[in-house]
């Protein structure tokens, strides 16, 4: 089939590299010319592991192009996949500007055979409707509207893509939904064909109770910590219920990233736009807020006053293997820091660059490696689960740090691990280790 993909993010880069390599003729279509040359000279944007050897190999079988010639590439498509960003507004709602753009851009381009207008951006529930809408007000050319949403992970995204739980078909049409179904069957038989307005609704409900379990069993870990039991025991024990499963069960300092927190406010907008109060999932939100915090209270916890100490951070990213920052759990926490008189000594494998970016300051240096971040700090905080960061044993880490304060955001290390050192450790709802630094815990009321 031949494709065309508005918008060169991460989900409209990952599907038309994905859907070239199971033998389609795509085109990849982005405003931005300088991205548009650096992608045809073979250089990805993102980091996403295995993205750049596939997007070139399919490149060079003459499968992937890209171009900022919306027009041309529009005429020759069948299937026209929106794939642009639907950032938050300031009150919570997504921003329709880009992709409502996008639509009238292509309904002033089409020509040829009869489209498929197929919506991929995570957008509001009527969203594609509206496309449709505008797109018949501006031209007779025949075409139908589809809603298939993506439900890709970073860092995992060309084996979500390749290997996807189900793929979800919103569609009105019956010749739509036989064609997106030929498209989708080389990646799985677990195809669900649904109404439009159901399958918007689909990937925000997905990623809602995903954040709900998260934030839940962050919960579960605050009060592990407070009565003695270990949540990482709690969580594997809820896991093996196949009604509850074992995924998004792991306790830690909270989601981030590109979805989850959009998503969710999206949502509890979209609830509030026909006056329903989404009560559950304002709390899942305030829950994650609160969650990244526990660090600094424990930071204060060991240390007393942060003001003239050093302290250390792993991980800038919202989660390992991508270089992606946004909304990671590290602004605030090391915002705090910063505010508190601290100076920070910061290390990530992949994702400083996009983080200096975001937020550069005095009180910052930014490390070349994860010992040179450590090294002399009074206290380690790991904030982000870098394979990289397991391979360093605790006893390692304590010659390295001025002061033996190590706080596990992402409880990456097992209690046999750390008993054999003189470290003062925290971990997320696990049995403190140090008796001396327990104690103190109990006497500040944090535990």
């Amino acid at each position: 089939m031949k494709l065309t993909v508005i918008g060169t993010g991460y989900v409209g880069l990952v599907s038309g590299v994905c859907f070239s390599d199971l033998g389609n003729e795509v085109v990849c279509v982005d405003k931005i010319g300088e991205k548009v040359l650096q992608l045809q000279r073979g250089e990805v944007p993102i980091y996403e592991p295995g993205l750049q050897e596939l997007m070139q190999s399919n490149s060079e079988a003459g499968r992937l192009s890209f171009t900022t010639d919306i027009a041309a590439a529009v005429k020759e498509a069948e299937i026209i996949i929106l794939a642009v960003g639907t950032p938050s507004l300031p009150n919570g709602e997504a921003d329709l500007s880009y992709i409502l753009g996008a639509a009238k851009e292509i309904a002033l381009a089409m020509e040829g055979g009869p489209k498929i207008l197929m919506t991929k951006s995570t957008v509001p529930v009527g969203t594609n409707e509206t496309i449709e809408r505008l797109v018949r007000e501006l031209t007779d050319h025949p075409f139908e509207i589809a809603s298939v949403p993506e439900f890709l992970r970073e860092g995992s995204a060309i084996r979500d893509t390749m290997n996807p739980d189900r793929i979800v078909i919103g569609t009105d049409s019956d010749w739509a939904r036989q064609r997106l179904t030929e498209l989708h069957r080389p990646l799985t038989d677990r195809i669900l064909h649904t109404d439009v307005r159901s399958a918007e609704m689909i990937k925000y409900a997905s990623n809602a109770f995903l954040a709900t379990k998260i934030s839940f069993i962050n919960e579960i870990a605050n009060i592990c910590e407070k009565v003695g039991a270990d949540v990482s025991q709690v969580a594997e024990g809820m896991g093996y219920d196949k009604r509850i499963g074992a995924s998004f069960l792991r306790a830690g300092i909270g989601y981030g990233g590109s979805c989850f927190p959009k998503d969710t406010q999206a949502l509890i907008q979209i609830a509030g736009n026909v006056d329903y109060n989404f009560k559950l999932l304002k709390a899942v939100v305030e829950v994650n807020q609160a969650q990244r915090f526990n660090i600094i209270r424990k930071l204060e916890a060991t240390l007393d006053d942060l003001y003239g100490r050093t302290v250390a951070i792993w991980g800038l990213a919202f989660k390992p293997e991508t270089d992606d920052v946004r909304d990671a759990p590290a602004f605030e926490i090391i915002q705090v820091l910063i505010e508190r008189g601290a100076h920070v000594k910061a290390y990530d494998p992949i994702a400083t660059a996009n983080f200096r970016r975001k937020l550069d300051h005095p009180s910052i240096q930014f490390c070349a490696s994860a010992r040179e971040a450590a090294l002399e700090a009074d206290a380690l905080c790991i904030l982000t689960e870098w394979e990289e960061f397991r391979t360093v044993s605790p006893a390692e880490i304590q010659s390295w740090l001025r002061g033996p304060h190590l706080i596990d955001g992402r409880n990456l290390f097992r209690e046999e691990e750390v008993a054999g050192t003189d470290l003062s450790y925290y971990s997320v709802g696990r049995p403190n280790m140090n008796r001396g630094i327990r104690e103190r815990a109990d006497l500040l009321g944090i535990r």
